[in-house]
């Protein structure tokens, strides 16, 4: 029963594994023989317990599905995002996520940083991709909710952006003053444009 038990968890495509999830997967009310199973596999060195309730097949997990298992519902989005598509140039070691709580959590020294989404937001899936066992926001997403949460902030490329589906997305925020915000960014962003047309058009041959 045991060497079953492993075998489905280091055959799942997972890479980190929460308490209640494996209550689940295995169909068992028995959280004691769990956590027994658990402990022993975690003493041989089979499986290695990040923190309590989460465990992984070993130490180099995938620590964007770790970001999703610490509070649920989440999703990764912001700077981590942003960064990612080349919408912001600054660096930040730790990962951003969206979730019910503002908090930063340590796990093996890397830091997630939670910000708080309202519910109504977080749980629309509108502009949410799933990618290995877990969720994280377009570029067009991620803008949003740092103007969401960040009035004034300083964005270094819109070029990655789809404005098409940064409008599809912007009604479920329910925020016409931050509509308005929106339609300044795009604003800047057409005269930037404008402007580098120009100077090629002015540039001689």
């Amino acid at each position: 029963m045991q060497k079953n038990f492993l075998k489905r968890l280091l055959r799942s495509e997972q890479t980190v594994f929460s308490f209640k999830e494996l209550l689940l997967t295995f169909r068992t009310d028995d959280s004691k023989s769990l956590k027994a199973k658990l402990n022993y596999y975690v003493k041989k060195g089979d499986l290695y317990r990040i923190r309590r309730g989460l465990y992984a097949k070993d130490v180099n997990y995938n620590r964007l599905e770790l970001a999703t298992k610490i509070l649920i519902p989440s999703y990764i989005s912001f700077e981590t995002v942003l960064r990612s598509a080349g919408v912001i140039f600054q660096y930040y070691s730790q990962i951003f996520v969206a979730s019910y709580q503002t908090k930063n959590i340590v796990c093996d020294g890397k830091t997630y940083s939670f910000r708080t989404i309202k519910p109504t937001i977080l749980t629309n899936s509108l502009g949410i991709e799933l990618r290995e066992h877990y969720s994280i926001a377009t570029p067009e997403r991620a803008f949003l909710d740092v103007v969401y949460l960040n009035p004034e902030y300083h964005f270094d490329n819109f070029e990655p952006l789809d404005w098409n589906k940064v409008y599809e997305i912007v009604p479920i925020y329910e925020n016409e003053s931050m509509k308005h915000r929106v339609d300044r960014y795009k604003d800047a962003y057409d005269k930037s444009l404008s402007e580098t047309s120009i100077k090629k058009r002015a540039r001689p041959e």
